[in-house]
Parts: C-alpha cells; sequence; structure tokens
C-alpha cells in the first residue's frame, strides 16, 4: 500500500483582480476516490480551502496568492509519502507551483513527485526541465494513471511502464511512454472522497463557481467536449470524445450529497453538459420524479442546439435557476476563424425562452482574438444589446490569453508572437478577468483599445438589461440587503460592497477580558 499525498497549490490572483471565488478540489477529490478504492493510503491537502481567507504576495511576480503558504503545505504532508501528487490546470501557476515541488523535494527527497492537470499535459517536457524537483508528468485523465503510478511503486515494477505518463530520458531528453486512452465506463470511476477534503470549508462559507444559492457542491455527469474551439484546451486535454454518466447514478449522488452534507445547490462543472437531448430528458424526469428540495446550475458555460420547448421546462421544473450560454462572439467571422459551430441567432431565442422559463441566464464573450477588427467588435456590441433586450441577466466580456494546448496558442507561437516562457508571459494569462491589466494579443487591438472596448460592453449591456426592466433594480437592491443572491452580478456587488465595508469600516478587535478581581 503506497502513502500518496495529494496537493492542491494556492490559487494565483492577479493584484487588481482579486476575487477570492474558491471552489472546492473536484479533481482531486477525485483522484482520492481512485487510489482509496485501490488500496492506497491517501491524504488531501487543499491548500486554498485549509485558509481560505489568508492572501499573500507572490514573491515571483506581482500576484497575489489565496491559501496555504508553501511552509505549511509541506508540515502537513505525512514524513512517510511514498508519492506526491499536484495539480497545474492553469499555465498562469506554474511559478509558484515550481517553488512548491522545490519544497516538497527538499522537505522530501525519497518520494516520488508527480504533477498533472491542462499545463502539464500541455507542456510536459518544458515542465519536467523546467523543474528538476518534478519525477513524472501526467497527461491527460488522471484517475488511472495516477493509480497505475502508485501500484507500480508499491509492487516494484518499472513506472516507465505506466501508460500515459512523461519523464526524463537519459540525456534529459522528455520521453513519452505509451498512450492512455479515455476511461470509457465513466461510471465505474469512484466518486468523489468529499471527506478526505475541508468541504465543510466551503459549505459553511457558501463558496462556489456558480450564484451562492447555499450550501453547494461541485459534480461532473457528463466528460470532454465534441467541439474543436481553438482557443480551448480541452481538445488537448480530453480529446474530442464526449461521454455522460448514467443519469440515475448521477441522482444517487445527488441523494448522497444531500443527506451526508445537507447539500441544497449543486454545480455542475462539465465542460459542456448539453449536448444529447435524450440525456438531458431523462435526468429532469428523475429529478422531477425524485421531488428533490434542491436547485442546480450549469456555471461552465453550454450550447444551446438541445435546449428547445420541450427541454427548458423540464430544467426549471427539476431545480436548474442558473444558466450559462458560451456564445463567445456575436461576429460570424470570428466565430469561424475561432472553429465556434454555432448559430447566434438560434442561441439568442434559447436564451430568451430560458429566461421566459424563469431561468436566470449568463453569457460569457471574448474580445481581442488574433485578428479581430473594429467591426468583430461592433457585431459583438450588437449581440451584447440584444442579449439584454431579451431578458439575459448577466454577462462575462473577457480578454483572449494564449493557454498551452490550444491551437491558437500553436499558431502564435509558430509566428513567433510568443517567445520562451517567462513570468511576463506567465502573469499575462491572468488579464482575461483583470479590467485594468489587459493585455492584448491581437494586433489590430491595442491593449488601451481593448481595455476600453470591454468596459464600454459591460456598461452597454447593464444599462440596456436595467432600463428595458427598471424591476430589476429593484429586485437587486432588494436580494443585496437580505444578503441572497440569483445573479453573478448580484455576487459581485457584494463582495464589492463587502470589501468597501472592510476598507473603510474595519471590525475593532474586542478588547481583551479584564480577569476577575478576587473575592
Amino acid at each position: 500500500m503506497a502513502r500518496v499525498t495529494l496537493v492542491r497549490p494556492p490559487s494565483i490572483f492577479s493584484r487588481s483582480a482579486i476575487t477570492l471565488n474558491a471552489t472546492p478540489p473536484l479533481s482531486l477529490a477525485y483522484l482520492a476516490g481512485s487510489l482509496a478504492a485501490g488500496g492506497h493510503q491517501v491524504a488531501v491537502i487543499d491548500a486554498v480551502g485549509e485558509a481560505l481567507d489568508q492572501v499573500y504576495p507572490c514573491p515571483i511576480y506581482p500576484m497575489v496568492a489565496n491559501g496555504l503558504r508553501h511552509e505549511e503545505i509541506v508540515e502537513r504532508v505525512d514524513p512517510g509519502v511514498d508519492l506526491i501528487g499536484i495539480s497545474c490546470l492553469f499555465t498562469s501557476e506554474w511559478p509558484e507551483i515550481r517553488r512548491l515541488l522545490g519544497a516538497l523535494r527538499r522537505a522530501f527527497p525519497g518520494a516520488v513527485i508527480v504533477a498533472g492537470g491542462e499545463h502539464i499535459t500541455a507542456e510536459p517536457g518544458y515542465s519536467l526541465a523546467d523543474c528538476p524537483a518534478l519525477d513524472y508528468a501526467a497527461l491527460g485523465e488522471g484517475e488511472e494513471t495516477l493509480l497505475e503510478l502508485a501500484d507500480a511503486l508499491d509492487r516494484g515494477r518499472e513506472v516507465e511502464e505506466v501508460a500515459g505518463i512523461g519523464f526524463r530520458g537519459p540525456g534529459g531528453e522528455l520521453v513519452l511512454s505509451a498512450p492512455r486512452k479515455r476511461i470509457r465506463d465513466i461510471d465505474t470511476i469512484p466518486l468523489p472522497r468529499w471527506d478526505l477534503t475541508p468541504i465543510a470549508a466551503y459549505l459553511d462559507k457558501g463558496y462556489s463557481f456558480g450564484v451562492n444559492r447555499g450550501r453547494t457542491i461541485p459534480m461532473l455527469a457528463t466528460r470532454g467536449c465534441p467541439y474543436q474551439c481553438t482557443f480551448c484546451s480541452s481538445p488537448n486535454m480530453w480529446t474530442t470524445r464526449w461521454v455522460a454518466r448514467r443519469p440515475e447514478l448521477v441522482v444517487a449522488e445527488i441523494e448522497q450529497y444531500m443527506a451526508r452534507y445537507d447539500v441544497t445547490n449543486i454545480d455542475f462543472y462539465d465542460l459542456t453538459a448539453v449536448v444529447k437531448k435524450e440525456w438531458i430528458a431523462d435526468f429532469t424526469r428523475l429529478l422531477i420524479d425524485k421531488k428533490l428540495r434542491l436547485t442546480w446550475q450549469l456555471p461552465s458555460g453550454t450550447r444551446s442546439e438541445a435546449l428547445d420547448g420541450e427541454v427548458l421546462p423540464a430544467l426549471y421544473a427539476s431545480g436548474c435557476r442558473n444558466l450559462s450560454y458560451a456564445p463567445e462572439s456575436g461576429s460570424l467571422r470570428v466565430l469561424r476563424q475561432i472553429k465556434k459551430k454555432i448559430d447566434p441567432a438560434r442561441m439568442l431565442a434559447s436564451m430568451h425562452s430560458c429566461v421566459q422559463e424563469g431561468i436566470n441566464v449568463k453569457a460569457n464573450i471574448i474580445f481581442g482574438f488574433p485578428g479581430e477588427t473594429h467591426r468583430d467588435i461592433l457585431a459583438s456590441y450588437g449581440f451584447i444589446l440584444r442579449m439584454a433586450l431579451k431578458g439575459v441577466n448577466d454577462i462575462s466580456i473577457w480578454t483572449y490569453s494564449p493557454y498551452p494546448g490550444t491551437e491558437l496558442y500553436a499558431e502564435l507561437k509558430a509566428a513567433g508572437r510568443i517567445g520562451e516562457f517567462d513570468d511576463a508571459y506567465f502573469s499575462s494569462l491572468l488579464s482575461y478577468a483583470d479590467l485594468k491589466n489587459v493585455v492584448s494579443w491581437d494586433e489590430k487591438l491595442p491593449a488601451r483599445t481593448l481595455k476600453l472596448y470591454r468596459v464600454l460592453g459591460l456598461f452597454l449591456f447593464y444599462l440596456c438589461s436595467y432600463l428595458s426592466n427598471p424591476l430589476r433594480l429593484f429586485r437587486t437592491l432588494r436580494n443585496l440587503w437580505r444578503n441572497q443572491h440569483e445573479s453573478r452580478m448580484e455576487m459581485t456587488l457584494a463582495i464589492f460592497l463587502r470589501r468597501l465595508k472592510a476598507a473603510y469600516f474595519p471590525a475593532r478587535p474586542s478588547p481583551a477580558a479584564e480577569p476577575l478581581a478576587p473575592g
């Protein structure tokens, strides 16, 4: 039996865009479930969940971290650990994770250290070359790979025989083992071991990816995405194979969480949950038949093809209250360029029908794709205003960032637009969510112009939204007063007001209690 410690590193934020929107570590909980089911001794260190309110400056570049400090993480690791696994989802976090890996190596020189996630899958050779502390890179879907790695260590097998990993060859070159196929029967994957994580901290404090509608836990009902958007790393990480769990098993998992953790809301983290109309119809029918007092959300962004007049009423009746669409752009030229195969008019009609059913709708837009023009931005503005008039509740306007493992990144790299990795590049990747420090990768749209377009787009959407529906302002003020949120905008306003209060009206420390006088 191998002793395995799984580590979630602190979250990294831009100083001017910190939101502390911490989310429970679903990937680590799944990995822990598979390892424990395989007979291994597993511990999880969730640096974020164990220090949700701790924020400190990053020593490498002008960012801030949320969670445990590196020395605090090292102190929590079992001294007899055999295998340390760490996830690196975003390339922007790599410099801090590299430092953490170095600290872990110094403290545990005999342990095997493996890293996985989107960044590692996209850049295994760079990651191994850049970080001597790292022994293996786990590529793609991780449950079977990590379990086989732990089995190999436990049984004295050659680790290099494990499929789906990268490691250094005799001359330091990257060596890849046999590729690992996607898990076909995902119903056989053991459930997440939330009991090994600080899940109570997230539930009690209302931290989640979606809108705060109560005690929320994340789930996956499907895996993968069948589409090939050029700005997304999903094809490289997951391939384009989409597979769904049996609806009965998804509902059974929900019931377990309601009974064990008193959960009242589910956030589905699926890349593209709604692909097959038959599946979503079966799932909603089961929820309705069970009469569960529950809400659920799709905060990641989905498509509209299967969301029609038959499915949408069932979504609401089954408890769906928040749904995000991902049109990305209102320009047909840009949509073709990024291989986003959607019909904006059809998506707009689906959004309107969704709003009419009583579901809170949010849309995701991206500005600044390479080659995007002022005319394309104007086309997106038109789409943004039409969404506001159709009753869409929220919008996020991000700026494009080129992440490794995506088709657009490869094109920019080949054109010489992206050089060697450095701290400037890593920090630039966080500009997508930063209203102040925008970085443009579009030669036709300078950063200052892109920043202005983004702010103006948000202003136009919410101005049109509130003017076309004056009652919305009343509901927003009421919800803020009651500390209840129905939309992302209301959550953002609540966070802003809370920080404003903390900045100008800091809480006074309670005076120390005076000892009682004798007699």
